[in-house]
């Protein structure tokens, strides 16, 4: 029984995931991408800080665990969600979600560089697999690239900073509880963000008029995709570890791009849905035979 609720709770964090990028891209229409994280990781913070007020559990933070903390909000959400934001604006949701997917290719090599932990030829090959999907998706022979390229910059940016926080995320899961680990992180992405929201978008902000929607969707990111997919993914990591963990995370994308084709009614070319396919073969390459990380 336990078993089977560490993978309905693997489940819906791709099901969550998978959908945000759809509800990110409502939001844009209304609000910057620097104002939609500010806000969505806001409303995060004080819906999990609520929850643990209410029912627990309250846990103390460590002195030498906040430095920790610290660096792992750097990473994530501060510049994940720079990179995923401003690439999911330039980048239609369905790539953006394909390319944010490749994050498991790249979890080896980390464990290479900061564990010591060898590679074996076919997580090579699922690196370049990958590599060579995203290009069918990205770039065309006779027009050049179909998606922007500081786009894919941004939202590689992402995927690294997610693979650098996946390593601390690992460390702090068997410490503290779920919801004190993503509460805090999202506390301090707020106070990360909050200098640059007020710099750069606060008078855009005052002179949104978002609709329903949109309202809807931007708390909808908040409640579901930034605190109890992150909180369910924590559990996840905790007790599955970090391979299985993304096995359910290569699930996001195929959500997201269902999602777009139905609510955004984004169009996909063959070539499209076959770099697609050659993605999710690659991240599949890079999985097999893999020893944990940590």
């Amino acid at each position: 029984m336990e078993r089977a609720k560490v993978h309905i709770a693997a489940f819906f964090v791709a099901l969550f995931w998978g959908v945000s990028y759809v509800l990110t891209k409502i939001v844009f229409e209304y609000y910057k991408p620097l104002t939609t994280v500010f806000l969505r990781i806001l409303i995060s913070s004080v819906v999990l800080f609520l929850i643990i007020w209410i029912a627990g559990p309250r846990e103390r933070i460590k002195k030498e665990d906040i430095p920790l903390f610290l660096l792992s909000s750097f990473f994530n959400p501060f510049i994940y969600f720079i990179g995923e934001s401003y690439g999911l604006k330039l980048v239609s949701a369905s790539v953006s979600a394909f390319i944010i997917a490749t994050i498991p290719v790249f979890t080896p090599i980390v464990a290479y560089k900061v564990f010591g932990e060898r590679l074996n030829r076919i997580n090579i090959l699922g690196v370049f697999v990958s590599f060579a999907g995203i290009g069918m998706i990205v770039f065309n022979l006779n027009t050049g690239f179909t998606a922007a390229p500081a786009g894919i910059a941004f939202l590689f940016l992402g995927v690294f900073s997610a693979v650098a926080y996946i390593v601390f995320l690992k460390k702090l899961s068997f410490k503290y509880h779920p919801f004190t680990i993503i509460a805090w992180q999202n506390l301090i992405g707020a106070v990360y963000f909050l200098p640059w929201f007020l710099y750069f978008d606060l008078n855009s902000f005052l002179s949104a008029r978002p609709d329903a929607g949109a309202i809807v969707s931007l708390i909808s990111l908040g409640v579901f995709a930034s605190s109890f997919a992150f909180v369910l993914f924590t559990y996840v990591v905790r007790e599955i570890g970090i391979s299985k963990a993304n096995f359910y995370a290569n699930m996001v994308p195929v959500f997201a791009a269902i999602f777009a084709y139905f609510m955004l009614r984004e169009t996909f070319t063959a070539m499209k849905i076959a770099g697609m396919i050659v993605i999710i073969a690659g991240v599949v390459l890079s999985e097999m035979e893999k020893k944990k990380i940590v």
